[in-house]
């Protein structure tokens, strides 16, 4: 126990660092999925072109790629993140993209009915997608972004490659020097308890949405 009160503050800090990605992801990635999938729904060809491309290479390619690319590839053209900044940029667009086929599948599920409804009603396309489409949306693909928010609590963890003192990285740090499996163990269970706040917020959400059934 003593030992493991000696090492549970670098843990805690690495934990801080992994909520602030897991945060600044979904801020930046939900929006941003939203978004791309309008696009990938959009009539304009060359728009719907661009969106696809970019959704075939964030999904094509490993998240762990992405970040070496953005840190250590972008500098050659002169585009340069600090290490923090660099991981919530690749997450953010590559999250983005998952978000945006889950949320193309639930806007795909609208009947068109509702917007031709929302004409008569003398609604603006920007309305009916606010008030009518998005709230029904949301209820339909709350089970597949619930699986994608689990997803990055664990995918957090791959910012070690660009040097980032993440929950696991502490976990390694005391392990490679203390020479046991008590840390890692430590952080594992940190990561069970994020999980699972996870999982009973994205519950609660849920039953907020269940009045559309």
């Amino acid at each position: 126990m003593t030992y493991m009160s000696e090492i549970l503050p670098s843990l805690l800090q690495g934990t801080v660092v992994t909520l602030e990605i897991f945060f600044w992801t979904l801020i930046g990635s939900l929006p941003l999925g939203i978004l791309v999938s309008l696009g990938l729904n959009s009539r304009i060809k060359p728009l719907k072109w661009i969106l696809d491309l970019y959704v075939w290479l964030m999904r094509g390619t490993p998240l762990l790629l992405q970040l070496i690319v953005v840190f250590y590839g972008l500098p050659i053209i002169g585009i340069v993140f600090p290490r923090f900044q660099a991981a919530v940029f690749a997450f953010i667009f590559n999250y983005g993209a998952y978000f945006a086929e889950i949320f193309r599948g639930g806007l795909q599920s609208i009947d068109r009915g509702q917007y031709e409804g929302a004409k008569v009603l003398r609604l603006s396309y920007s309305q009916t997608i606010r008030k009518i489409v998005i709230p029904q949306v949301v209820k339909i693909v709350i089970p597949s972004i619930g699986n994608e928010v689990i997803n990055l609590v664990k995918d957090s963890s791959l910012v070690y490659v660009i040097g980032i003192g993440d929950l696991l990285r502490a976990g390694n740090v005391a392990t490679s020097r203390d020479v046991t499996l008590v840390p890692l163990l430590m952080a594992g269970a940190i990561y069970l308890i994020l999980v699972a706040i996870c999982t009973f917020a994205l519950n609660r959400v849920e039953k907020r949405y269940s009045y559309y059934k």
